[in-house]
């Protein structure tokens, strides 16, 4: 049964990060009238019909959510009760440069997790980021002063942090926070050996997001087509990675008719990397 969803609410952004990988899938995404809207009432009525009583909610997906935020506000107060009362755990991830406080202000409010992404030390993070270190920092201790706590953070981890480890995990030490470390995939991805031998490395001194059925971009075992579910581009996927492969369906199916055949697998594995050898 689906208990998690993500939503990719555009798919543009402004910066061009060199190792996107959802640039090596444009063929595959494009603008849609994918209802927000409809997809939400959908997943309300689904935790009424089954009585969930935790369905977890990302708005992240192909492009910067920030720059809808007049969209993403409209989003976070139709389910509002649902967020309030924690029935909803919604969150976002931003790249930290369109932030402000009104918006913090907002998200608090509602209890939005907002995740920053940054890739630990400014000579890493600026090579493959657009040179933004200093801005993203600015803005997490924007954050800082709104909330009184650092956020979470997400750092996409690539051959620079494998071959120097020490620099990152002293980086993120002084935040006290919990990290999401997401291995780099496409042309410039690293191993699932790499990145598992890092994260080991990592959760000796930090709080590491790891384990479960999620997705092993983030060091827990592959959940596809159990679930969770990945809303784009007018579609139901079986995960964010997987837009360009044969696995989908119309983003108004109903969650209790959504269903994948996908074939048996080592879930430590990825199924993408599975399924297209």
């Amino acid at each position: 049964m689906v208990t998690r969803a993500c939503i990719s609410i555009n798919n543009r952004c402004n910066l061009n990060c060199t190792y996107c990988h959802f640039q090596e899938k444009k063929n595959y995404i494009q603008e849609d009238n994918m209802d927000v809207i409809t997809i939400l009432d959908i997943i309300t009525s689904h935790i009424e019909d089954n009585d969930i009583d935790l369905f977890k909610l990302g708005f992240v997906g192909n492009g910067e959510p920030m720059l809808d935020y007049e969209k993403l506000k409209q989003y976070i107060a139709h389910i509002g009760d649902y967020l309030k009362s924690g029935r909803i755990a919604a969150y976002t991830i931003t790249n930290g440069l369109l932030v402000d406080c009104e918006k913090l202000e907002f998200f608090k409010e509602y209890n939005v997790n907002v995740g920053f992404s940054v890739d630990g030390i400014s000579a890493i993070h600026d090579k493959y980021r657009c040179g933004t270190h200093e801005r993203v920092m600015e803005n997490i201790a924007l954050y800082k002063e709104v909330n009184g706590k650092y956020p979470s953070m997400n750092c996409t981890v690539g051959k620079e942090i494998i071959d120097n480890p020490e620099a990152t995990i002293e980086f993120f030490e002084q935040f006290g926070n919990r990290i999401t470390f997401s291995r780099m995939i496409g042309k410039q991805g690293i191993s699932l050996p790499d990145f598992n031998a890092f994260l080991n490395k990592a959760m000796e001194r930090l709080n590491v997001r790891t384990g479960g059925y999620d997705c092993t971009m983030y060091g827990g075992m592959c959940g596809a087509g159990m679930d969770n579910i990945f809303y784009a581009n007018g579609k139901i996927f079986i995960c964010g990675n997987c837009i360009d492969l044969p696995f989908s369906m119309p983003y108004d199916t109903p969650l209790n008719e959504v269903s994948f055949d996908v074939i048996d697998f080592d879930r430590n594995c990825c199924f993408k990397e599975v399924f297209t050898g």
